[in-house]
């Protein structure tokens, strides 16, 4: 407890307590709706004359929505690709702005300029996610809305989270949330029940890590030594990674042609590859000898040492790498996948279907086929872009599609594909990832996009989704949108953080 003992005295604890006491902020709705509320008064919920119950209403329902938006961190990436620290000042603003507007524009209740002022200025002022800003803007229109104006307006499916009755008092309102579950519901959020599973799988993963830093770094593993292990991992990844493309070969078998820009993209992902490739040799051949003792064990190759003994990706290697996010010998086989990609690729010729998730930079391919249709028929290539078909996945693919492209190899994350519905549906308890078919992207001119029917969703390098922001706007981690048809509104999809993954992490 922090409180101060009167037996002792202030002056005794000025004498003897040298720490801090900090106040962590509260986790879970329950605790945060609490915190904000007890803040207040009856006499602050009349402070609104003449617009008590508009108000009220609304303040709740705003308060439901900072406990959301602050609670959906918990989730990791299905909650937000980044992280954000929204404050007790976001919502304090909003609360003040609340009061202000509703006084100044009554009798009409000013949602568009609450909206605003929350979504893009309070909160989606540190949003710095474009699909994150499109997140945090769909959850505050479920929130700032007049059907929150309803005494009998539900914030759940279930109803565990409603509205209060206008004529509610600050003692039942503390009572009501005092009687909310401790353990808060994914429906609140607008997720699926298999969001709880990804975060106590967050929370596991987090606290393993943290051991396996507190481990000894010397002993042994099964009988052998921690420099036996380091050797034999060496050695076995030596003898699986193959020797690196020569790219005068590759040059000759796909030059660079107006007419083909899949071949330049092919010569700059051997290009890639090879730098990677030859990174491996090298530094594993040192960390052989440096075992040894033939060469000097610098930081820079016991750093990598430790990382191949703990089954983890050297820093070095990853700063050359493709983003990823498996472990050492899942790696390992990703990386073998890859090469094979590309070198039928360089063999046999232009495939049927691209593994889009055997790129090393994606959105290179992406724009190469766009360059292709736009040099063949001399349209602009800033007029062009992709309508999406999902090819029934009984249908089999035999040649290349004479425009556009056919690829392959994307996970989606908070829904599934339904073969029958041809549409995308729920997921299934307790699958968390799903194949994704054959998608074709068919390139069209000056093409409108539905606004209906579709949800657009984002497809990502990896299940982090967060990146360095690029001159894009986007994070690197981000690829290309894509429609996908869909029975329900966006905005459904949209709060379960529905996306397309290019690689797991396992």
């Amino acid at each position: 407890s922090s409180g101060i003992n009167a037996e002792y005295g202030k002056q005794w604890y000025q004498r003897r307590v040298r720490g801090k006491m900090t106040v962590e902020p509260p986790r879970g709705v329950k605790a945060n709706l609490l915190r904000n509320f007890q803040q207040y008064n009856d006499e602050f919920l009349s402070s609104c004359t003449g617009r008590d119950a508009e108000f009220k209403g609304l303040l709740f329902s705003l308060m439901m929505f900072n406990a959301v938006t602050c609670e959906r961190r918990k989730f990791g990436s299905l909650g937000f690709n980044i992280a954000y620290d929204f404050t007790a000042g976001d919502y304090a603003i909003c609360v003040s702005q609340l009061n202000m507007f509703l006084l100044e524009y009554a009798p009409q209740v000013p949602l568009k300029v609450l909206h605003y002022t929350a979504g893009d200025i309070n909160y989606g002022g540190r949003v710095t996610d474009d699909w994150d800003r499109r997140c945090i803007n769909t959850i505050l229109h479920g929130f700032y809305n007049r059907e929150v104006l309803s005494e009998d307006h539900l914030f759940s499916e279930s109803g565990t989270y409603h509205q209060l009755p206008h004529d509610a008092l600050y003692k039942d309102y503390v009572r009501y949330i005092k009687s909310l579950p401790l353990n808060d519901s994914p429906e609140l959020f607008g997720l699926h029940e298999n969001a709880n599973m990804t975060y106590a799988q967050n929370e596991t993963f987090a606290i393993l890590d943290k051991f396996l830093l507190m481990q000894a770094k010397t002993g042994s593993a099964g009988g052998r030594s921690q420099e036996e292990v380091m050797e034999d991992t060496a050695k076995q990844i030596l003898s699986r990674v193959p020797q690196p493309f020569n790219i005068v070969d590759v040059m000759e078998r796909h030059p660079v042609l107006y007419e083909e820009s899949m071949n330049t993209v092919l010569q700059q992902e051997i290009i890639l590859y090879n730098t990677l490739i030859k990174l491996i040799h090298s530094s594993l051949n040192d960390l052989l000898k440096a075992l040894k003792g033939l060469v000097v064990m610098s930081d820079a190759l016991e750093t990598m040492s430790l990382a191949v003994f703990n089954n983890c990706v050297p820093t070095m290697w990853a700063n050359k790498a493709y983003p990823s996010l498996k472990p050492l010998a899942s790696w390992v086989a990703d990386l073998l996948q890859r090469l094979d990609f590309v070198k039928n690729w360089n063999v046999n010729g232009i495939p049927n279907v691209f593994w889009i998730s055997g790129f090393f930079f994606p959105q290179a391919f992406i724009t190469g086929a766009l360059q292709n249709y736009a040099r063949k028929t001399s349209i602009s290539i800033d007029t062009i872009s992709f309508n999406y078909t999902v090819i029934p996945v009984t249908e089999e693919i035999k040649e290349k599609p004479e425009t556009g492209c056919y690829i392959s190899g994307l996970f989606l994350e908070g829904a599934r594909w339904s073969n029958e519905n041809h549409a995308l549906t729920e997921s299934r308890p307790k699958e968390l990832f799903t194949d994704m078919p054959v998608i074709r992207l068919i390139p069209i001119p000056d093409r409108v996009a539905p606004t209906t029917g579709m949800y657009i969703c984002p497809v990502y390098k990896t299940l982090t989704r967060a990146g360095t922001l690029s001159t894009t706007g986007h994070s690197t981690n981000f690829v290309m949108p894509l429609e996908l048809p869909s029975d329900k509104p966006q905005e459904h999809w949209i709060k379960r953080a529905v996306a397309l993954i290019c690689a797991l992490d396992y």
